[in-house]
């Protein structure tokens, strides 16, 4: 089972909606997919959004064994994150996509969940440490690009398994007139769709008894 966690900004749940959804489609093995909403967890830190410093608790989350992956948000996985996860290198104590600014690292990591114990809650909500300077890591080791694509800067990658809506997901014009958009968009539309009734309850028990009544 592989483990992953998303951060959560109770103003937007329609990103985690759409992140998670495209994670169980296009995987062919089976996912954990938990949420860090802030309310639930033990630091009450945070930043420009409410996951700002909870995503640094996956190990603690985890019991610090095993490996996890976490993601930002805005994002949509297009790739099968079995890849992403056989990817995991336990020579480094987490992993990154690091062909992009400093402060975008920790966007989407891959934790060697044993090797992050000095990530407690306690250390986490302490004001004066600052986990995204990596200082806390004996080693940080890479990821490929087409695992955190940036959109809407630079070159566009056709080959990209995770888009990264690092400006806003598009939902607002400020934020459209990336090539991506429309991936984001169709699966949105997917993780919001339904079929019809007759065809999800036509031949159940529950609609011969409607017909009966």
């Amino acid at each position: 089972m592989i483990q992953i966690f998303i951060g959560v900004d109770e103003r937007q749940p329609i990103a985690f909606s759409t992140l998670q959804s495209s994670i169980w489609r296009h995987s062919s093995v089976p996912v954990s997919i938990t949420p860090l909403h802030l309310p639930q967890l033990p630091i009450k830190r945070r930043g420009l959004t409410a996951f700002t410093f909870s995503r640094w608790l996956v190990p603690y989350l985890c019991g610090y064994t095993g490996s996890a992956i976490f993601m930002d948000a805005d994002m949509v996985v297009t790739g099968d994150v079995k890849e992403l996860f056989a990817l995991a290198d336990y020579a480094y104590d987490v992993q990154v996509m690091k062909q992009q600014e400093r402060f975008e690292w920790a966007s989407m990591m891959v934790f060697n969940n044993a090797r992050c114990r000095s990530l407690t809650p306690e250390w986490i909500e302490n004001p004066a440490h600052n986990p995204f300077t990596f200082e806390w890591a004996k080693s940080v080791g890479p990821l490929p690009k087409e695992w955190n694509q940036i959109c809407g800067y630079g070159p566009t990658d056709p080959h990209a398994k995770l888009l990264h809506f690092t400006r806003g997901i598009p939902i607002w014009p400020e934020t459209r007139g990336s090539f991506e958009d429309s991936v984001w968009i169709k699966e949105a539309k997917f993780a919001g769709s339904t079929c019809s009734y007759a065809e999800l309850m036509g031949n159940s028990i529950h609609e011969n008894r409607r017909n009966a009544d």
